[in-house]
């Protein structure tokens, strides 16, 4: 491939969450460039991914996008992690939320003086954790320098937030086309030199986003880039949805978090919103039929259905290489990986990053720059699977076929090294293009009971009734802390009437010895 001449038209084909985060990005970043996206309104989008990462908040914030005017547009909720019910075994559960529980490694590791202290530790492990207590007790504030660490992501209707990214991008100098894609014409070199529209029109560009969804119209069709499956590793491949009222005909307010449940043959998603709460049942067709699943979807209905289920098919994985030629994909062009958790989004902004990156600091886009993207997405999706491929494998159940497989496959040799490490030492390894932190990977194997085998020795250098002592007192100040925060709705009311907030005592928690 010969360089990529100076961009100065790209063209986004497709809409949706993936398209206009690319629209607005590219607008607002680049002035000069012109940036138009095509989309269908008869094609729509899948716009299912209403739970999210961190990371959005980032966007958001590169972007302008106040918080306030974000929630009332999109019906937004707070969420500080996803609670994990029936993973381990029927009837327990867990919480893997976005804080810290001191200190990883040396003496004054948390985890390692709960876990040496065993039935004299006080309360459960998460109890050491500020945003688990939160979510545990529906409670919600805004993290500052003077309280635990933690960070926080929201709940949303992806469809309202497409809409909302579309009113800014074009209010910013975006253009869109409506029409449908007949014809991908190419360049003399294999590269795409636009896209023909059911009426005639032709779109050419110097560089092409495909946003076009599972199709993946450009990079699958067009240009024919292979598939890598991970069905192997994560067989489920369908997913019903369906939004429903909220509990006790709407009254029951929103909880901080998301939650999956595990069932028979895959998993159940409950996302709430400001109006409705969204359900999902993602499940594995070699072992659960799809009428039996979408049964099973109404039954963890909290309210009254406001539609009738909508089916998705899928195969997790992603295309071989993410940029080809003058074409990059983003968002589900690119790939899927099952959103238990909800790594869509944060895929989506990863992947525009990189491009931003390249394209602000006027390199040539050259076959090294391109190989780099390559690389780093590919590895990012293999990290991302890696850990969602975690909360399968450590399971205890083995009251359906899905579970038992799922207990004793085979595992990525990236994975089977990291959980021998764990196991063997307590070392959380970290490598480059993680999706996820150390502290994340903790939150799972504490969740899912699983522990080294043996204890790292250093932990002995601290006194066993001092460490004691710590670890009643940080669950003590986070429990308190807790109990003065605001409801997450009180909460969330003040910030969409614009009136808040709630400013705390100084925060006693720390995470050393003088804790």
């Amino acid at each position: 491939m010969s360089d990529l001449p100076a961009v100065r038209r790209i063209v986004v084909v497709g809409g949706g969450t993936a398209g206009w985060m690319a629209a607005l990005a590219l607008t607002t970043s680049l002035p000069g460039t012109v940036v138009e996206l095509v989309e269908s309104e008869e094609i729509g989008i899948v716009g299912v991914g209403e739970a999210t990462f961190p990371s959005i908040r980032h966007y958001n914030r590169l972007m302008g996008i106040d918080e306030a005017e974000f929630l009332r547009a999109t019906h937004g909720t707070y969420k500080l992690g996803i609670e994990f019910r029936d993973w381990r075994q029927l009837g327990q559960h867990y919480f893997h939320t976005f804080g810290d529980f001191g200190q990883l490694s040396g003496p004054y590791a948390l985890w390692g003086q709960h876990g040496r202290l065993g039935a004299e530790a006080p309360g459960d492990f998460g109890e050491q954790c500020l945003p688990t207590v939160m979510a545990m007790k529906g409670r919600f504030s805004l993290p500052d320098a003077g309280r635990g660490g933690f960070n926080y992501a929201y709940h949303f209707d992806a469809t309202l937030y497409a809409a909302y990214l579309r009113k800014l991008a074009l209010a910013r100098g975006a253009r869109r086309s409506e029409g449908r894609v007949v014809e991908v014409t190419r360049r003399p070199d294999g590269g795409v030199h636009g896209v023909r529209l059911a009426d005639g029109r032709e779109l050419a560009g110097d560089l092409f986003i495909d946003c076009s969804g599972f199709g993946s119209l450009l990079l699958g069709q067009a240009l024919g880039e292979p598939y890598v499956d991970f069905s192997r590793w994560l067989p489920m491949d369908r997913a019903w949805a369906c939004p429903c009222e909220r509990g006790e005909g709407g009254r029951a307010p929103p909880a901080p978090y998301t939650r999956a449940t595990a069932l028979e043959g895959g998993w159940a998603w409950r996302i709430p919103l400001q109006q409705r709460t969204g359900h999902g049942h993602v499940f594995a067709s070699r072992y659960i039929d799809e009428e039996r699943a979408r049964r099973q979807l109404l039954a963890q209905l909290d309210g009254k259905p406001l539609a009738e289920p909508r089916l998705l098919r899928f195969t997790t994985g992603h295309r071989a290489r993410f940029w080809v030629g003058n074409v990059v994909a983003l968002g589900l062009a690119s790939g899927f990986l099952e959103p238990l958790e909800s790594t869509s989004i944060f895929l989506i902004q990863s992947g525009l990053a990189r491009l931003m990156e390249l394209l602000k600091s006027g390199a040539p886009l050259d076959q090294d720059a391109v190989a780099g993207y390559n690389t780093g997405a590919v590895r990012q999706f293999a990290r991302i699977r890696d850990f969602i491929v975690l909360h399968y494998c450590l399971t205890g159940r083995r009251d359906s076929a899905l579970w038992r497989d799922m207990a004793s496959m085979a595992l990525p040799d990236t994975l089977a090294y990291r959980l021998h490490a764990w196991r063997e030492a307590g070392a959380l390894l970290v490598y480059d293009e993680e999706g996820f932190d150390a502290t994340s990977w903790l939150a799972i194997h504490a969740g899912m009971g699983h522990w080294p085998r043996q204890a790292d020795p250093v932990l002995q250098e601290w006194p066993r009734g001092e460490a004691l002592a710590v670890l009643r007192r940080r669950r003590d100040a986070i429990a308190a802390m807790v109990a003065r925060m605001p409801a997450h709705a009180d909460f969330l009311a003040g910030t969409l009437a614009g009136t808040r907030h709630f400013n705390p005592q100084e925060n006693p928690i720390a995470h050393t010895r003088a804790a």
